[in-house]
């Protein structure tokens, strides 16, 4: 894939979140490749100076923990101070643990609520100010698809993502006309270690690749929905017109059923146990495991 245009980008500061790997690694690279200096945060500091030390360009590593106050103070107070003033931060961190409603632990809601939902909130509370004062700045973050649909099988991830789509649509109005610009990006799945195991549905699945151009065409044309692929967002629309019956159907047709892609699977245990910090996931009910996934 061709590099973003550095017209736009080139000397921008872009601060990117859970930055050492997966989707934030290729975003980081892009926007470096076009001349961004981009500041990669990540709790994994040793990760993070990794990735520093292999993408080309001007990328900096710095701890961040988007789930704790004054990590993320530090990180942005750091950035400025060794980069400059932040023009772009991209709310990239994420997590996911993926099965039955029911047998979804407090840990693993609680990671959800904490790094998905109150770190995107965290980090446009913290950051937007200071481009409200500034009078210039744009906030682009990560959603999923999952703002719009709701996938079984990712219900508080699912929660998590309408929440960050609701809390920016309402944060935009308070922002309009000072200068600073929100994006959400909503892509179907993309594969990285957060989508072990799970099915895409009717879409493709996605390479951090096209992720991380929409962020680099976003921050060069802001928009505030960018929906991956494209046409998402205008089906959702559409089937929104529909009668309840009919829209079920057609929405079970497309959306992926990840309670069925990961039932009895493993493929997922050590992204979760990394992600989530559980050990297992809370017993299931007998009658809704298959008899080959009883112990």
């Amino acid at each position: 894939m061709a590099s973003p245009r550095s017209t736009s980008l080139s000397g921008q500061v872009i601060a990117v979140t859970g930055g050492a790997a997966g989707i934030g690694r290729e975003i980081a690279r892009q926007l470096a490749e076009g001349g961004a200096h981009v500041a990669i945060g990540d709790r994994d500091l040793d990760a993070a100076r990794e990735t520093e030390r292999e993408l080309a360009g001007n990328v900096t590593a710095f701890e961040l923990d988007v789930t704790d106050t004054h990590s993320f103070e530090t990180f942005l107070t750091s950035v400025e101070s060794g980069l400059g003033p932040i023009d772009v931060l991209v709310n990239n961190a994420g997590v996911m643990w993926v099965g039955p409603f029911d047998t979804e632990t407090d840990a693993a809601t609680d990671r959800m609520l904490a790094v998905n939902l109150h770190g995107v909130i965290r980090g446009v509370r913290l950051t937007a100010p200071m481009m409200r004062d500034r009078g210039h700045g744009h906030i682009v973050t990560i959603a999923s698809a999952a703002s719009k649909l709701a996938p079984p099988g990712e219900a508080t991830y699912t929660a998590t993502k309408h929440g960050v789509l609701g809390y920016l649509t309402a944060v935009r109005e308070e922002l309009r006309g000072t200068g600073v610009t929100l994006t959400a990006i909503m892509p179907t799945v993309v594969d990285t270690p957060l989508a072990a195991g799970t099915a895409t549905g009717s879409a493709s699945m996605l390479q951090p690749s096209d992720v991380a151009a929409a962020v680099c065409s976003a921050i060069e044309k802001p928009r505030f929905e960018v929906t991956i692929p494209s046409y998402v967002g205008p089906a959702v629309r559409a089937a929104g017109l529909l009668p309840q019956r009919i829209r079920d159907v057609l929405m079970r047709r497309m959306v992926p059923d990840q309670v069925a892609a990961v039932r009895g699977s493993t493929s997922r245990a050590a992204y979760e146990n990394r992600a989530i910090g559980q050990p297992k996931r809370a017993e299931e009910p007998a009658n809704t495991r298959d008899p080959e996934d009883r112990k």
